[in-house]
This record gives structure tokens, C-alpha cells and sequence, in this order.
């Protein structure tokens, strides 16, 4: 069984907010909420439970415009959405955090892009499809 197919559009992707403002408008359009910008409920909603993927036992994802995203969802935004979690100390691992950017600095930490990357490979049912 084949399920369906569904388009990213990169270009519409400038910053971590605007990833997963795609992300609603193509997985949660026909539901009454919206997935929060948080990479656990991204890895969730890639399970299948709800959204456009509910029901279906696999999908392709085409993500046009990938090195846009690849941009958008670099070291600048990564160094950004590190150091707000950074400001936080009692809900984050601060120590766990520095060592992020610490890597991330000398070019050898994942980028939010990097992570996104990794929590479509952790869903085998899902094919990505990138141009």
C-alpha cells in the first residue's frame, strides 16, 4: 500500500518558525491544532498517528528547495535556537548545551537541519524525496 505524497516547499522556509509553519500547513491541514515548534513532536507526528499521515502505512515526502532550508536551518539559526535554550538553565542541561555550541562554532555540531535530517531517517515509512 502506497500513501500519499506530500510537498514541502523549502523556499517557504527561512527560519525554524517558518519550518514548522510548513510543516502544519502540509501534515496538520485538516486537523483543529497545530504541531508546536518542538523536534520530539515532529519525531511524533512522523509515527503517523494523526495529521495527513494517520491511517497511512508509509508516504513520500518531497522537500523542493532543499538547500534553501539547508540555509534557513543552518549554524545562524542553530547558534539562535541554541543560546534561547541556553537562557533557560533550569529547563535544559546548560552544560549539554554549551557543548552544542561549542561544536557547532568550530564546524563540527549539527545544525537544526542536521537533527530534522535524523528524524526523518529514525522513520523508515517515510521516503524523502529532496531537490
Amino acid at each position: 500500500m502506497t500513501g500519499p505524497t506530500l510537498v514541502l516547499d523549502g523556499s517557504a522556509i527561512d527560519d525554524i518558525a517558518g519550518f514548522y509553519a510548513e510543516i502544519n500547513r502540509v501534515f496538520m491541514a485538516n486537523e483543529d491544532w497545530e504541531l508546536g515548534p518542538s523536534l520530539d513532536a515532529l519525531d511524533d507526528l512522523f509515527y503517523g498517528s494523526y495529521g495527513a499521515l494517520a491511517g497511512h502505512a508509509s508516504a513520500t515526502v518531497h522537500w523542493t528547495h532543499i538547500a534553501h532550508s539547508r540555509a534557513a536551518l543552518g549554524v545562524a539559526a542553530t547558534r539562535a535556537w541554541l543560546q534561547e535554550k541556553q537562557a533557560r538553565p533550569g529547563m535544559f542541561n546548560a552544560a549539554g548545551i554549551a557543548t552544542q555550541l561549542d561544536a557547532l562554532e568550530r564546524g563540527v555540531g549539527q545544525t537544526y537541519f542536521d537533527i530534522i535530517m535524523e528524524v526523518f531517517a529514525a522513520h523508515p515509512t517515510l521516503q524523502l524525496r529532496t531537490d
